[in-house]
């Protein structure tokens, strides 16, 4: 006969006790499903965040219980979510906000059989420390030029194994890890957020920084010279707006012959040029 469990291991009781502390510390939780991201990716995420975010390893099954459990609506729905390998996120920034952040801190990573190269894969001259063997033949159909001195295998030109968006074959992987290279860029993005109540699929965390920024830029633009051309002073706009009358009151007094010290060197030249075009009309002046 099946019996109720009353004791758990400690580190799910741990993991629970954690999941139903920290959405009362924190107002936002984030999801990352890790099908397509590596555990190694991780660290470097957990220090450099280290105070702002709490990235925590999860199994479903506790997790959905541990949330459930908080009896909050919003939260409750992303239970749902909680399915296979997963990574929550506890923060006080906006979802909108980790999301670019976690997309700026991306790293090069070794690949995999099948994985797409994220640059021209660039093999360097040079001594690889490898001793030779089979693995020569992985060098020749990687189309790397090889030679063998002092007992190791020395790559004799820089070479490129892969182009940037080509799949990466897994003996070329395998190849590659030796060699040292990452040639597949790898970055972190939300699943699903929960802030202030509000539950955020994926694509609406979305943001094209650039193009906000240009947007904002072109907006600023054309309210300065809207505000200019009105006259509607600000303390952003009163700089051109003060160069576009001078310019105008420049403009007036030449064309009205109105001396000034700004004025006069171009008022005496339109004078002058006036003068000439009357003596030369004069000149060729036929009486009737």
């Amino acid at each position: 006969m099946h019996q109720n469990r009353t004791k758990y291991p400690q580190k799910k009781t741990q993991m629970y006790q954690q999941l139903q502390e920290l959405p009362k510390k924190y107002n936002v939780i984030a999801l990352v499903r890790m099908e397509k991201v590596r555990s190694s990716q991780l660290l470097p995420l957990r220090k450099k965040f280290k105070g702002e975010v709490e990235i925590i390893s999860i199994k479903d099954k506790v997790a959905q219980k541990a949330l459930v459990g908080l009896k909050i609506p919003s939260i409750e729905k992303m239970a749902d979510k909680l399915v296979g390998q997963c990574v929550l996120m506890f923060t006080n920034m906006s979802p909108f906000k980790l999301n670019i952040l976690l997309g700026k801190n991306k790293i090069m990573m070794p690949a995999r059989g099948g994985d797409i190269a994220s640059i021209d894969v660039v093999i360097k001259a040079g001594n690889t420390g490898i001793t030779p063997g089979p693995i020569l033949t992985d060098f020749k159909e990687a189309g790397i030029a090889t030679k063998i001195d002092q007992g190791t295998i020395w790559i004799t030109k820089d070479s490129i194994s892969a182009k940037k968006g080509g799949i990466i074959s897994a003996k070329l992987a395998t190849l590659l890890s030796k060699l040292d290279v990452k040639p597949v860029e790898a970055g972190i993005s939300l699943d699903s957020a929960v802030a202030e109540g509000i539950i955020y699929a994926k694509d609406e965390m979305v943001i094209d920084v650039e193009k906000y920024r240009h947007a904002f830029a072109q907006a600023y633009q054309e309210a300065m010279s809207l505000s200019t051309e009105i006259g509607y002073v600000t303390k952003e706009n009163i700089v051109p707006m003060l160069a576009k009358a001078a310019r105008g009151a420049r403009s007036v007094a030449i064309e009205a012959g109105y001396l000034t010290d700004e004025t006069k060197e171009q008022v005496l030249q339109k004078a002058h040029a006036q003068a000439r075009a009357l003596a030369a009309k004069a000149k060729n002046y036929t009486p009737l």
